[in-house]
C-alpha cells in the first residue's frame, strides 16, 4: 500500500510538472502580450489620462514623450526576446508561427527606433508639431498593429491539417 501511495504522488508530481514545463515553453506567447498590452495601455490608457488630468498640456506631453521613450526600450527588449525565441526553438509548429512572426516583430522594433530617435525629438522640440505629432501617432498605430499581429500568429489555433501531420 505505501508503494501505491508513492507512485500515485509521483504521477501527480510528474503532471504537474509537466503543466508547468509547458506554460514555460509558452514564455513568447507571454512576452508577445506583453508587448501588446504594455503598448495599449500607455497609447490607449495612460497618455489620455495625462492630458485629462494634469493641470497643464506641456507637463501631459513632457511625461507622455518621457513614458514613449521607456515603452520603445520595452517594445525593443520585447521583441529581441521574441527572435531569440524564434531561433532557440525546436519545435516545428512553434517555430514555424515564429518565423511567419519574424517580419512584424522586426517592422515593430524598427517603428519603435524611428519613433524615439527620428520622431520624438522633432516633437518635443515642436518643429511642425502637427506634422510630427501625426507621423508619430500613425507609425505608433502602426507598431500597435505589429504587436498585436505577432501576438495573434503565436497563439493562433493550429488548423485541423496542421493537426494531423
Amino acid at each position: 500500500p505505501p508503494r501505491c501511495g508513492r507512485r500515485g504522488g509521483r504521477s501527480t508530481l510528474k503532471s504537474s510538472l509537466s503543466g508547468i514545463f509547458e506554460a514555460i515553453a509558452g514564455w513568447p506567447v507571454w512576452v508577445a502580450a506583453l508587448w501588446w498590452g504594455s503598448l495599449t495601455t500607455l497609447a490607449f490608457g495612460v497618455v489620455p489620462l495625462l492630458f485629462t488630468h494634469l493641470p497643464s498640456k506641456s507637463l501631459a506631453g513632457n511625461t507622455a514623450a518621457t513614458l514613449f521613450g521607456v515603452q520603445a526600450l520595452v517594445s525593443v527588449v520585447l521583441g529581441a526576446m521574441l527572435l531569440l525565441a524564434s531561433s532557440m526553438r525546436r519545435d516545428s509548429d512553434y517555430k514555424a508561427r515564429a518565423e511567419s512572426a519574424r517580419g512584424v516583430v522586426l517592422a515593430g522594433m524598427l517603428l519603435a527606433l524611428l519613433v524615439e530617435f527620428a520622431i520624438a525629438p522633432r516633437i518635443v522640440a515642436r518643429h511642425n508639431l502637427a506634422l510630427w505629432h501625426a507621423v508619430g501617432s500613425l507609425m505608433l498605430l502602426a507598431q500597435w498593429l505589429c504587436a498585436g499581429v505577432s501576438f495573434w500568429i503565436l497563439v493562433k489555433p493550429r488548423s485541423a491539417s496542421q493537426s494531423q501531420v
